[in-house]
């Protein structure tokens, strides 16, 4: 459906450079079409974000999720190969799987159908009795995978840009933090009543800091760098910190080991990056938290928690307890911005929402996915 005149008008106003572009209509964090064409435009054709490779690590592993309204399998073959799956059975269309954990096969609960781990129909009961069936013609629906740094991409599209040319120059930049060596010690999931980007909006920016983790994290941060150039679908901002980034503002003396990669200012900072459009991270002094986040109504999302350490630092006496702190602090971050998000997502519902203007210093990394995201929904549109 070709968009409204006016909401054309208004994303046209959202555009580089940062300093003059304004923020995105209130209409793409509210409206129902504009939903819709976020997955067939973003979702549907460009490579997503699904968290730590880690999430699926042994062979058998398997996670379940839902990506713009697709049910997807994850789950790590006996040689070690990603595969994503529709969790859609070729028979009658049934769930194959919920949740997560370890399984040889996969087996619809419904009629017994069984696939093998990279989707081939193995087993199909009583249907030699049926002409001309032939098990080779109904494998899964599969999905383009890749694996970089560590990170794990799901694709539905098979005309999609290559991973590699999609991501840029993304691993060079991030080769200090030696992200490929990092192990996930913690993940959780969690649903949270406000637009899916603006939930990765705010991990992005530093301007909230003072007003919404005035006591908890807002002095460990000092004023970032402006947001680098880089090539490929993703920003990034560095910034230096007072103590550590990964603790709170009374926990600084719990600090686990820097991360042994990091030299020169590397050391005494956190690098914020997002890849577009779904998955950010915070590479810091010590290790590594990130977030996931999918859309389920065009109010409320569902986001993924995972921290991790570099292997050595696993290994190190007392990393268990410690760790811990690391985990409430994200915990208590997280819990200080839900309020207010939930309270912006009220806001952006009102007829009366209006676009602003970004802070160049402090929002650069939100304007840049601002002007990226405004690109892809404009670019769809043409095509209608």
């Amino acid at each position: 459906m070709p968009m409204s005149q006016p909401l054309a008008a208004s994303l046209e106003r959202v555009r580089f450079p940062v300093a003059s572009s304004a923020t995105l209509p209130p209409e793409v964090y509210r409206c129902t079409d504009i939903a819709t064409a976020e997955t067939n435009a973003i979702f549907r054709k460009h490579w997503i974000g699904i968290g730590r490779a880690d999430r699926v690590k042994a062979p058998g592993d398997f996670a379940t999720l839902d990506i713009a309204g697709v049910p997807i399998i994850i789950v790590r073959a006996a040689n070690g190969a990603l595969h994503a799956h529709a969790n859609t059975c070729r028979h009658r269309g049934a769930l194959l799987k919920s949740g997560d954990g370890n399984c040889k096969r996969l087996v619809c609960p419904f009629h017994a159908w069984t696939y093998s781990l990279d989707g081939q129909l193995i087993g199909a009961p009583s249907m030699d009795q049926t002409a001309g069936f032939e098990k080779s013609d109904f494998p899964l629906v599969s999905f383009q995978t890749a694996e970089r740094d560590g990170f794990a991409f799901i694709c539905m599209d098979d005309n999609a840009q290559d991973i590699d040319v999609w991501l840029g120059g993304f691993s060079s930049m991030h080769r200090p933090w030696n992200l490929e060596g990092h192990v996930s010690t913690y993940r959780t999931e969690f649903e949270v009543a406000c637009n899916w980007k603006t939930f990765l909006e705010v991990f992005n920016e530093y301007y909230h800091l003072p007003y919404v983790h005035p006591d908890s994290i807002d002095s460990v941060y000092k004023r970032p760098d402006a947001a680098d150039d880089v090539s490929g679908n993703f920003t990034t901002q560095f910034g230096e910190t007072e103590g550590t980034g990964g603790l709170l503002e009374t926990q600084q003396d719990q600090a686990l080991p820097t991360n042994p990669g990091l030299e020169g200012r590397n050391r005494y900072g956190t690098r914020y990056t997002w890849i577009y459009p779904n998955m950010t991270f915070a590479a810091g002094t010590e290790g590594t938290w990130i977030y996931e986040t999918l859309p389920v109504t065009p109010n409320r999302c569902r986001v993924g928690m995972t921290v991790t350490f570099p292997k050595e630092t696993t290994e190190t006496d007392g990393f268990d307890e410690k760790s811990k702190i690391y985990i409430e602090r994200m915990h208590a971050a997280v819990d200080e911005d839900i309020p207010m998000l939930e309270q912006q997502q009220i806001g952006l519902t009102s007829p009366f929402a209006r676009q602003g203007r970004f802070c160049e210093a402090l929002e650069p990394s939100v304007a840049n996915f601002a002007c990226w995201y405004a690109d892809q929904i404009r670019n769809a549109n043409a095509a209608v």
